[in-house]
């Protein structure tokens, strides 16, 4: 029986301003709890809410860059329900007059292009946040958090695997970057999803209850509950297991999800429109206005990378992703003019290091003009590229110049043929059998050869010399 798995997304952005959704408390991350909150945004009665200004913008900067139309009437809504973490009971967002609506976002499968549709793009504030762990009974509150402006990005079903949402949420966040919305730093709560999961055979005759999963904080987190709940859907669909419209959590630990409570519909919210706040009323020229303003978008960037550089689709795709990383690369490509190898050594050994220690392209610890200098190095015959990778681990783990580092610890490439002689007159003197089996036609003898005399000098022979020179006195 063919299945197909069907996936919504609900991705939580918190909007980069200075000040809340309503009143002027600083959105800083980091501050002690309870430090950055006043009676408005933690909901006391009798206060007024003033809308940021700012927020809005960028709500509407973010719909145009998603291609969404941009509503030139919204109206701000209470949504009422009760946490611990939400201290008057109600949010206030958006219900049925969104500020940005339909929009899409083009992805790259492997089948295809593939276009996810959006459904809204709307404004709301965040509740504060909640501590569990650490105190026995009891939770701790935050209300830092409490009225941070946030947009809700809201998909249709229109991903079919947990690799394409992952496609998808890792272009929302490339865009939502590019265009300076938000930092989407999931680390620190900026960038959250709730994942929205159902499965329905080919036939159309079984289908599963929509399951939700909220406030995954990390892709990585997303994409195994998703791959799990699309294991758990297929397998009810197959067995005939009855299922139930639910939210649940991912359990990180045991890799699975559990169950939380039924799923509320957004009658179970009583939605009314706010009545603190004027409805929303844009200008068509104040919308163009910021549509003009937009930058060059990933998938522009994307394009132009390839027209302008050369580049392969590929090193394109990886490039562009990062504002950050994309940023770099021109900016080294201005000094290097080869622009593939400064996209091989970004995409190699950049992004490698990147990787291992968890961090992104905005913490490179030295400029793109160094990355420069390190290739002009291994062009002019300075250092080979062995030793270019000894002195990029040491400038990103320094910051230091190359030159710098080539100096401090004598890797400048040993290119003399007098003294490069020397040393293979001595590795053959000390590897007969290895003279030998050359002879005998084992070529590999000849690597062997290579490394034990690139080990005397400790990587810093010239390597083509070294090969001419070996050879010659192999030959003789």
């Amino acid at each position: 029986m063919d299945i197909k798995t069907l996936i919504g997304l609900e991705v939580h952005a918190e909007l980069a301003t200075k000040s809340k959704m309503f009143c002027s408390c600083s959105t800083q991350f980091g501050a002690e709890p309870n430090t950055q909150c006043c009676p408005i945004c933690t909901g006391m009665p009798g206060v007024l809410p003033v809308p940021n200004k700012k927020a809005i913008e960028y709500a509407v900067r973010a719909g145009l860059a998603l291609n969404c139309t941009i509503s030139e009437f919204s109206k701000m809504d209470r949504k009422n329900y009760y946490y611990p973490d939400l201290p008057k009971a109600y949010q206030i967002s958006q219900y049925d007059l969104p500020l940005c609506v339909g929009g899409y976002i083009d992805i790259e499968t492997d089948s295809g292009p593939k276009r996810i549709n959006i459904r809204r793009v709307h404004i709301e504030e965040d509740a504060g946040k909640l501590l569990h762990e650490g105190w026995g009974d009891s939770s701790l509150v935050d209300y830092n958090r409490s009225g941070v402006p946030l947009i809700e990005i809201v998909t249709e079903p229109d991903m079919n695997s947990a690799a394409e949402a992952g496609a998808f949420l890792d272009k929302l966040k490339a865009i939502l970057q590019y265009i300076e919305v938000s930092d989407c730093k999931m680390e620190e709560g900026s960038l959250r999803c709730d994942v929205n999961v159902n499965a329905v055979s080919s036939d159309g005759s079984r289908a599963t209850a929509i399951t939700e999963m909220k406030n995954l904080n990390s892709f990585k987190a997303a994409i195994k509950a998703m791959e799990y709940e699309e294991k758990r859907h297929h397998d009810a669909i197959v067995h005939e297991t009855a299922t139930v419209h639910e939210t649940r959590r991912w359990d990180e630990a045991n890799g699975e999800t559990v169950p939380m409570r039924s799923k509320e519909e957004a009658h179970d919210y009583r939605y009314f429109p706010e009545p603190d706040l004027v409805p929303i009323v844009l200008s068509r020229e104040y919308v163009e206005e910021i549509r003009k303003s937009l930058p060059e978008l990933p998938d522009e960037k994307y394009r132009r990378f390839i027209a302008q550089y050369g580049l392969p689709e590929y090193d394109a795709m990886v490039l562009t992703s990062s504002k950050d990383l994309a940023n770099y690369f021109e900016e080294c490509a201005a000094i290097y003019k080869d622009a593939k190898a400064v996209s091989n050594w970004l995409m190699g050994d950049v992004l490698r290091v990147l990787n291992e220690k968890s961090l992104s392209p905005s913490d490179i610890p030295f400029p793109p003009a160094y990355l420069a200098q390190l290739l002009e190095y291994i062009d002019e015959g300075t250092i080979s590229t062995t030793i270019a990778k000894k002195v990029f681990d040491e400038m990103f783990a320094t910051g230091k110049a190359p030159g710098t580092i080539i100096e401090e610890q004598g890797l400048v490439q040993i290119s003399d043929e007098d003294a490069l002689l020397k040393v293979v007159k001595q590795v053959l003197e000390e590897n007969e059998q290895s003279i030998a089996d050359y002879k005998a036609g084992k070529k590999k003898a000849m690597g062997y050869l290579v490394g034990q005399a690139m080990k005397l000098t400790k990587g810093k022979a010239n390597p083509q010399l070294l090969n001419k020179l070996l050879e010659e006195e192999l030959n003789k």
